[in-house]
């Protein structure tokens, strides 16, 4: 896949500002879905804040050649609820989303140090392409759910788990669909920058058709056509028109935070460490593909160059940074990958300039209450054709892969079944994802199986 645009290109500023939207609107969704399923006082504002940090910190420590934006990290979120557990006051509990995270990064900081020591062939050695390509393609597959869920905005389901296709679910449908062709039409025989920019002009054609459905339910006074939600809008002229219906600071997590240390106790220090710091290690191994994937799609190895101590270091430094205003640590996004792998952008200088503009929107009531009335279903549109790239990549890995051997083969299906299926455990406060087990389990079948593979032989 020939790039447009490189890591190092810099397209004109009209064209950048675009597409920085775009990569905007495509970690939208998922950046502020985590603090709404914490909840506790977390505004989507802040979290949108706090990411646009945390990907500037990132990229100041990567040298500016990683072209990915970090987002909330869902890895995290039990961790998040652990630091409200026991009814702590939300001060106390905004206290320790900051520590936790401090502690995520501290544990990356330790890694890229160790790193730094010995380098990153062992890595290579131990996550090899047979490991990586099923991982990356897990990563795609087990969002597959979440797009389908939101195509059909959470409707009601039989005791199949098939969609009853009600009223409203057929125009979910509708909107999705409209968005997923608009987007692949674009994509596939856009010209200049249609090309370049499918993920606006899908969510765009998506929202329109909302529109009109949602309009003529108004008309015809049909709640199940009225598929957008004005509520985000009427909130801003709730007590008339003030400066807030314009402008709004984000609710920062530090400023509550503070008022939480006359209440610290060594003993929620303690919940705090064991809910963050396993988790940590969970998602090193999730950076580690993420980072593998990009470097498929840029044609360069990220691990060596900037390398991978720096990434780690700029993701976790990051991920405290962003927490501090935002209360989500970040991680590297795989949306964020997608649409520079689907737009064949992977200019950084698109990156730098999503943050900066995450940062100012995140001040911003009517484009805050904009992305918060996009309808699921048209994100889930967007997301068939992301999180499909995401598996696509690790497939295309596995391709290299020689899959007459049985101990491919077998290391192949250790990582693709369990993660497929959900092994995913609970171990005391700590849930190990179902992709972190596929990749553990991976690792220890090729390692088992290394010796009798044939270009070891050879």
């Amino acid at each position: 896949m020939k790039l447009i645009y490189n890591v190092k290109d810099k397209p004109s500023f009209p064209q950048v500002i675009v597409f920085a939207i775009q990569q905007l609107l495509a970690i939208m969704a998922a950046t502020i879905a985590v603090p709404a399923i914490v909840g506790n006082g977390m505004t989507a504002s802040a979290a949108l804040f706090g990411a646009g940090v945390g990907t500037l910190v990132y990229q100041l420590f990567t040298k500016f050649k990683s072209p990915v934006f970090l987002g909330s990290s869902f890895a995290f979120i039990g961790s998040m609820l652990a630091a409200f557990a026991g009814g702590v006051s939300m001060a106390l509990g905004f206290l320790g989303l900051i520590i936790g995270a401090a502690f995520a990064g501290l544990v990356y900081v330790v890694l890229a140090i160790i790193i730094k020591l010995v380098g990153v062939k062992w890595i290579n050695k131990l996550m090899p392409p047979v490991v990586i390509g099923p991982t990356v393609a897990l990563i795609g597959l087990s969002l597959a759910g979440a797009a389908i869920k939101d195509v059909f905005s959470y409707g009601p389901q039989d005791s199949n788990g098939s969609f009853i296709m009600t009223a409203n679910i057929w125009v979910s449908l509708v909107c999705a669909l409209v968005t997923l062709f608009v987007v692949v039409l674009c994509s596939t025989y856009g010209k200049k920058m249609a090309r370049l920019i499918p993920f606006i002009i899908g969510i765009l054609a998506g929202y329109a058709t909302g529109l009109i459905f949602t309009l003529i339910g108004m008309a015809t006074k049909n709640p199940e056509l009225m598929i957008i939600d004005f509520a985000p809008f009427k909130a801003l002229v709730a007590d008339g028109v003030t400066l807030k219906t314009f402008l709004a600071v984000p609710e920062f997590t530090f400023l509550t935070a503070i008022k939480g240390v006359g209440e610290f106790k060594l003993s929620y220090l303690a919940t705090i460490a064991v809910a963050y710091i396993p988790v940590a290690f969970v998602v090193f191994a999730e950076h580690i593909a993420d980072h593998k994937n990009l470097s498929s799609i840029i044609e360069a190895d990220l691990l060596e160059e900037p390398g991978l101590h720096r990434t780690l270091l700029g993701d976790g430094v990051g991920s405290f940074a962003g927490a501090i205003f935002g209360g989500c640590p970040n991680t590297t996004y795989g949306e964020s990958v997608g649409c520079v792998a689907i737009t064949r952008n992977a200019s950084v200088i698109t990156i730098t300039t999503t943050a900066i503009m995450a940062i100012l929107v995140s001040f911003i009531s009517p484009f805050v209450a904009f992305l918060d009335s996009i309808p699921g279903c048209v994100m889930g549109g967007v997301c068939i054709t992301l999180y499909g790239f995401i598996a696509v990549s690790g497939l295309k890995m596995i391709q290299k892969v020689d899959l007459e051997d049985n101990a491919n083969l077998f290391t192949t299906a250790a990582i693709l079944i369990p993660g497929i299926g959900g092994m995913a455990m609970a171990i005391g406060k700590v849930t190990i994802t179902a992709i972190a087990c596929a990749l553990i389990l991976g690792i220890i079948t090729n390692v088992m199986l290394s010796k009798g593979r044939k270009e070891d032989k050879e």
